[in-house]
């Protein structure tokens, strides 16, 4: 089930017993760890809910995908429901690209390593900075690429083991991850979403994204 009215209400009903303002990084243009403001529940819920996936993607990869939404949603109540999100939407990615590359990277044994797709999708399907919607916003310096390729620590397929397998140290949220995640689910399904409604990237820009907080301060960046 995605993210419906009826749950979208019920939350609301929840999040009207916060009343301190979320602070939250995410990469913004010149600025990978910028610090956003958010006031309202109602401006952090339409923050999340651009970062939806297109038509055109199995359901069961946006059923998935959907669970990551619903958590980073209700993050406002508890940011901690964050790491739960990200946890969910790297899972989400692993299982698109298994579906996508599964075929192309399985080892001998029949296993296919999330590092090993994320690798393919630069060495052999094309995968650049420049397509990725993120990386257009918010321009010079981000770059995800040698994340997806282990080239940059901690590489995504570090991100989903840590999460996994209980690693202690790792408390704080990811910039950006749940976008980036999107990005690339979509980039992996783009030959099915442009046969559903045509290749329209994503109208994502600086000025649909929340104000940076005057005290921003670099966080994890990509």
């Amino acid at each position: 089930m995605g993210v419906t009215t009826e749950f979208l209400d019920a939350a609301a009903v929840i999040a009207e017993r916060s009343t301190a303002p979320l602070l939250f990084h995410w990469p913004m243009p010149g600025n990978l760890g910028g610090l956003l403001k958010f006031a309202t529940f109602a401006e952090w819920r339409d923050f999340v809910l651009q970062f939806g996936l297109r038509d055109g993607i199995p359901d069961i990869v946006k059923a998935k995908f959907d669970r990551a939404h619903k958590l980073h949603v209700l993050a406002w109540v508890d940011p901690d429901l964050l790491k739960a999100g990200e946890q969910v939407a790297l899972t989400t990615l692993e299982l698109a690209l298994k579906d996508r590359y599964g075929h192309k990277v399985r080892d001998k044994r029949g296993n296919i390593r999330f590092a090993n797709a994320l690798r393919y999708m630069v060495e052999s399907d094309g995968l650049t900075d420049d397509q990725v919607p993120m990386n257009r916003r918010c321009g010079p310096p981000s770059t995800v690429v040698g994340r997806l390729t282990g080239d940059v620590r901690p590489s995504l397929a570090d991100m989903r083991n840590d999460l996994a397998h209980g690693y202690p140290f790792d408390g704080l949220p990811h910039s950006g991850l749940l976008e980036l995640v999107r990005d690339l689910i979509e980039y992996a399904y783009r030959d099915m979403i442009g046969a559903a409604v045509g290749l329209i990237p994503h109208q994502n820009s600086a000025s649909e994204l929340p104000s940076e907080s005057a005290d921003s301060e670099p966080m994890r960046e990509f």
